[in-house]
C-alpha cells in the first residue's frame, strides 16, 4: 500500500512539477502577454477550466490549481473546474453507461461554469484567497532572461550546474517511470501520452534555458516552494485515505439506509481520493440508484485534483469543498425529487 500511495504520490507530483514548469516558461517567453489576457476575461477561465475539467482524469484540474497557485485564474475557475471534473471514475463510467455518462460530463461542464460566476460575484477576491500568498508569475526583459541561449546550450550542458543536473536526472527518470509503467496509467492512452509529450518538454526546457531562468525561476521558485509541500501533502492525504477505505465497510454502511444515500454520496464526496465514487457509479450501473444521487456525487467528487490545492492553500481547499458540498446536494435534491432519470 505505501508504494503504490508513493507512486501515485510521485506521479501527481511529477505532473504538477511539469506543469508549473511549462507555464512558468511560456509566461516568460511571452512576457505575461498570455497571463494578462486571461487574467482580464473571466469567461475564457471559466471556460478553459470547464473544459479541462471536463476531460477524464485528473491532469485538466492539475493544470488549473497551478494556474491559480499564480493568481492566473480566479477562485471561481477553480471551483469551475472542480465540479466539473469527474476524474478517474469518468472512464469507469464511459464504459459501463455511455449515454448516461456523456450526459452527466455536459451537466457538470455547465454547472461548473454557472457556479465560478456566481461563487466570483459572492466572494471577493482577497476574502479567501491564494492571492493573499502573492505567488504572482514572474518575467523580467528580454535582454535579461533570453529563455533559448542557442549559443550557450552546449556549453551549459558540459558544465553542468548542480541545480540543472537534479532537475534533468529527476524529469529522466520520472519519463523513464512513464514509459515502464512505473508511474502513471499502465496502457499507453491519451493522458499517457500527454504526460510524456509534456515530461519531454520540460526536459528540453530544463535543458536549454539559461542560468538565470533556472535558478531564480525554476529551482528558487518551483522546485523549493512548491514541489516539497505538494509532494509531502499529496503523500499524506493518499496514505490516510488508503487506510480509511480499507478499514471502513463504506459499501455496506451506504447500502445500509437508502434514505439517507444522497447525504452520504455528497460526505464521501468530500474524500479527495479517487476511488469512493465508484460505488456509486457501481450502484447507478445496477439500477440501485437514482440519477440525481450519481450527479449529486458528480459534482461533489473530484478524484485527486484537489490533492495540490491542500498543499497549496488549506483555506482555498476548504472554500471549495464547502461549495462543492452544497452545490451537490442542491442539485442531487431536485434531480432526485423530480424523479429524473431515476
Amino acid at each position: 500500500m505505501i508504494i503504490e500511495t508513493l507512486q501515485h504520490a510521485l506521479m501527481i507530483t511529477g505532473f504538477v512539477f511539469v506543469m508549473m514548469l511549462i507555464i512558468e516558461y511560456v509566461n516568460v517567453q511571452t512576457k505575461g502577454d498570455w497571463q494578462n489576457s486571461l487574467q482580464k476575461s473571466r469567461w475564457s477561465q471559466y471556460l478553459l477550466s470547464a473544459f479541462l475539467g471536463a476531460t477524464p482524469g485528473c491532469l485538466g484540474a492539475f493544470t488549473v490549481v497551478a494556474l491559480y497557485s499564480h493568481n492566473v485564474v480566479k477562485f471561481g475557475a477553480l471551483v469551475t473546474v472542480m465540479i466539473a471534473t469527474s476524474g478517474d471514475e469518468a472512464y469507469v463510467m464511459l464504459s459501463m453507461f455511455p449515454g448516461k455518462a456523456l450526459l452527466i460530463f455536459v451537466i457538470l461542464f455547465v454547472f461548473g461554469i454557472v457556479a465560478g460566476f456566481v461563487t466570483d460575484i459572492l466572494f471577493k477576491p482577497d476574502s479567501v484567497l491564494i492571492a493573499k500568498l502573492n505567488r504572482q508569475l514572474q518575467f523580467h526583459d528580454e535582454n535579461e532572461c533570453t529563455c533559448f541561449p542557442r549559443h550557450e546550450i552546449v556549453s551549459q550542458l558540459k558544465n553542468l550546474t548542480l541545480q540543472r543536473g537534479l532537475l534533468i536526472i529527476v524529469l529522466v527518470l520520472f519519463i523513464t517511470g512513464l514509459t515502464f509503467n512505473r508511474l502513471g496509467p499502465t496502457e499507453w492512452n491519451w493522458i499517457k501520452i500527454t504526460l510524456l509529450i509534456a515530461s519531454l518538454f520540460a526536459l528540453f526546457i530544463v535543458s536549454t534555458v539559461p542560468e538565470h531562468f533556472l535558478e531564480k525561476h525554476l529551482w528558487e521558485h518551483i522546485v523549493k516552494v512548491h514541489i516539497p509541500r505538494v509532494f509531502l501533502w499529496t503523500f499524506g492525504a493518499l496514505l490516510v485515505m488508503h487506510l480509511l477505505i480499507s478499514y471502513l465497510e463504506l459499501g455496506s454502511w451506504i447500502k445500509a439506509n437508502y434514505l439517507t444515500v444522497m447525504l452520504i454520496a455528497c460526505l464521501i464526496g468530500l474524500i479527495p481520493e479517487s476511488g469512493p465514487h465508484m460505488i456509486f457509479v457501481t450502484l447507478f450501473a445496477q439500477g440501485a440508484i437514482p440519477f440525481g444521487i450519481l450527479l449529486a456525487s458528480s459534482v461533489v467528487q473530484d478524484g485527486h485534483g484537489m490533492l495540490p490545492l491542500l498543499a497549496e492553500s488549506k483555506r482555498s481547499f476548504v472554500f471549495v469543498k464547502i461549495i462543492k458540498f452544497a452545490v451537490g446536494l442542491l442539485v442531487g435534491l431536485v434531480f432526485y425529487l423530480a424523479g429524473i432519470w431515476r
